[in-house]
């Protein structure tokens, strides 16, 4: 293919503004040079067309046929670049935001609403981040984080999700309804990797039921929420879970809760850095998480600390 022997394209520009403003005076102003400027680049095209494209008459520029001619196919030229410029401008760019929380939040709350964002957000890849641990909100391990706590983390806003009551829950089959018969079954006991006494726990439980003859040290054990969640639907004892995260369980009935006493967990949040608190990508996230039914009870967002 041949190159495209073209005129400078500066001096185009300039010629274009000019024979629509019909002065070099506009020309400039619109591209921010001087007049002086404008009628250098104009004398060059003409020169190097071999044409005159303008008369040139006292505070006004009129122009030639062959300038008519030429104005004609740069304006038009002109103005499909912009426009193309335009669509490619606005042809966003995927983004990857990652989202940090516990491996039962993700699964039985947050996976189920995943299309909500990507109907409304299709160019934001989400990744989920299932842990325990309350990983730095740096952009590289995790952008925002769905966290159970007091609600103040120091450079972070904190916007609360729901209320975490745990309650004693076990499956119909074991036809358990009495807390006096609650020794007879085994306990299953939820506790995560690297923390030695869950802060929500059977030892806790039964201080504040009062029961004795309870051995709260015995039964299965699992570092996975949702495990402990399984095993107790699969009527292998009881097991003392957070209510928001078994709501579908207990209105199905494969759940059940015997007795009480509830014990007041930690609330969940949803945290981002303070510094982010405008990022068009942290709070489209941030207005799913909002929008995610189930139970949720959002608040004015607040900083914490």
């Amino acid at each position: 293919m041949n190159p495209r022997r073209l005129p400078s394209l500066s001096a185009l520009r300039a010629f274009e503004a000019a024979a629509r403003h019909e002065s070099a005076k506009q020309a400039a102003k619109e591209l921010s040079v001087t007049a002086t400027a404008i009628s250098h680049q104009i004398r060059g095209l003409e020169d190097a067309l071999g044409v005159e494209l303008f008369v040139r008459k006292p505070r006004q520029l009129v122009l030639t046929p062959k300038g008519r001619d030429l104005q004609e196919v740069l304006g038009i030229a002109f103005d499909n670049i912009g426009n193309a410029i335009e669509r490619l401008k606005t042809v966003p760019s995927r983004q990857a935001v990652t989202l940090s929380t516990t491996p039962a939040v993700a699964v039985r709350w947050l996976l189920s609403w995943v299309c909500m964002l990507r109907d409304s957000h299709p160019n934001i890849d989400l990744r989920i981040h299932a842990s325990h641990e309350a990983v730095a909100l740096d952009g590289v391990t995790a952008d925002l984080a769905i966290r159970y706590g007091d609600g103040h983390w120091p450079g972070l806003v904190a916007e609360k999700l729901f209320d975490n009551t745990f309650i004693p829950a076990c499956s119909p089959l074991l036809g358990l309804t009495r807390m006096e018969d609650l020794p007879n079954h085994p306990l299953i006991h939820f506790r995560p990797q690297g923390v030695s006494v869950s802060p929500v726990n059977w030892a806790g439980w039964q201080k504040q039921a009062g029961l004795s003859g309870l051995d709260v040290s015995a039964g299965l054990v699992f570092s996975d929420e949702t495990h402990t969640i399984s095993a107790a639907v699969g009527a292998q004892g009881v097991a003392l879970m957070s209510r928001p995260l078994i709501e579908d369980e207990l209105a199905e009935g494969r759940l059940v809760q015997p007795f009480g006493p509830e014990l007041e967990g930690k609330p969940f949040y949803l945290v981002y850095p303070e510094s982010r608190r405008q990022d068009p990508t942290i709070l489209a996230i941030r207005d799913w998480v909002l929008n995610v039914p189930g139970g949720l009870c959002p608040v004015s967002p607040a900083t914490a600390g």
